[in-house]
């Protein structure tokens, strides 16, 4: 509802499919713990896999000190030492990190700034709830670039 008002209950438009078919999209992907042991299990498997995701974090180590603390264990990561018990976090944690190391490397700082806020310096369980500061301004401007 914050982020699309009463749209997502109004039947003209495709919002409210989209909801009542969201409980299904963990299913068709698949469970997180399967992902997370796939993951797992690949990065194994794959001695190639491993070094070029510890490459790609390595690559914008020094560009935010709040990404740099989560990079740091994942650098250490050895392929026979991943327990299961807290596999979906170190999982959720390599995907935000390569997420924001994306962004560092390809989008506009103002871009990297906010996600590096959101989601790694200052993350909030809410949507919405964080009390990181974003440049909206510029993020909306380049969301309507050419309209």
């Amino acid at each position: 509802m914050e982020a699309h008002g009463g749209v997502g209950y109004v039947e003209e438009t495709p919002m409210p499919r989209l909801f009542r078919q969201s409980p299904l999209n963990a299913i068709w992907e698949g469970s997180g713990n399967v992902i997370a042991l796939d993951v797992a299990r690949a990065l194994g498997r794959e001695a190639d896999a491993l070094q070029a995701v510890k490459d790609e974090l390595r690559s914008v180590t020094g560009a935010y000190a709040a990404l740099d603390r989560l990079i740091e264990p994942l650098l250490e990561l050895k392929p026979d030492a991943m327990p299961e018990a807290g596999l979906r976090g170190l999982v959720e944690h390599l995907a935000i990190a390569l997420q924001a190391a994306t962004l560092v490397k390809s989008s506009e700082p103002h871009v990297a700034d906010a996600f590096v806020a959101l989601r790694v310096d200052r993350p909030a369980l809410a949507y919405g709830g964080s009390a990181a500061t974003v440049d909206t301004v510029a993020i909306n401007q380049r969301a309507f670039i050419g309209r």
